[in-house]
């Protein structure tokens, strides 16, 4: 190979680690403290759940990275099974029986799931310092679940629904400066686990600490 083609190969691949370097150089801890925390609260709707109250704690942990902030939440819902799950799973235990005079009835009534989940975010703030900071996200969570009802208390199916689950989130939302030590929240993430699809519109405020003064 001659030396014109190795040093043009050379200058090919040189560019790409160079740049991954220099990406990753923009991240640094030096930057993250506690910078606010925040409540809020709305509605989940699921794939396989009816549609309920939801809550949520987030805290702030300021910036990673130019514009990208590190912000942690825990959220909580409890919601019943949808009526079409419900009907599936009757039918399913009707498979199973057997009676020549076909007139028993299955009812297993409501079956509910409790879900908390604890997640961390990274998220591009478009303007940080502007009257309205747009932002998109992306983060991942854990989902401590919890089953619960008649029809399964205590049996293999109640300790089968509960379960620790990770799951992948993408959030886009706004924060309008009120004051200083104020911001009002609105949130809408979509999450994907191995159980569940879920979307949460939230809204809330987030109390701001003041920024520690530079060098």
């Amino acid at each position: 190979m001659s030396a014109s083609i190795r040093l043009a190969l050379l200058l090919l691949v040189l560019p790409a680690p160079l740049a991954a370097q220099g990406f990753l150089d923009r991240f640094s801890y030096e930057g993250t403290r506690l910078s606010g925390i925040g409540f809020d609260f709305g509605a989940i709707a699921s794939d396989r759940l009816t549609s309920e109250p939801t809550g949520a704690l987030r805290v702030d942990y300021g910036f990673i990275a130019p514009n990208v902030r590190l912000l942690f939440s825990v959220g909580y819902f409890k919601a019943a099974f949808a009526a079409e799950e419900i009907a599936q799973f009757e039918t399913r235990l009707r498979g199973v029986v057997q009676d020549p005079t076909n007139d028993f009835t299955i009812d297993v009534g409501t079956i509910s799931l409790v879900d908390v989940a604890a997640s961390l975010d990274l998220q591009y703030m478009f303007d940080p310092d502007g009257d309205v900071i747009p932002y998109l996200g992306v983060g991942l969570g854990v989902h401590v679940r919890d089953a619960d009802g008649q029809a399964i208390q205590g049996t293999f199916v109640e300790d089968a629904l509960g379960t620790i689950a990770a799951g992948v989130t993408l959030s886009a939302g706004l924060e309008i400066p009120l004051a200083r030590w104020l911001r009002l929240t609105t949130d809408l993430r979509g999450e994907l686990t191995s159980e569940l699809r879920t979307l949460t519109a939230r809204g809330g405020f987030m109390f701001r600490f003041p920024r520690r003064a530079g060098p």
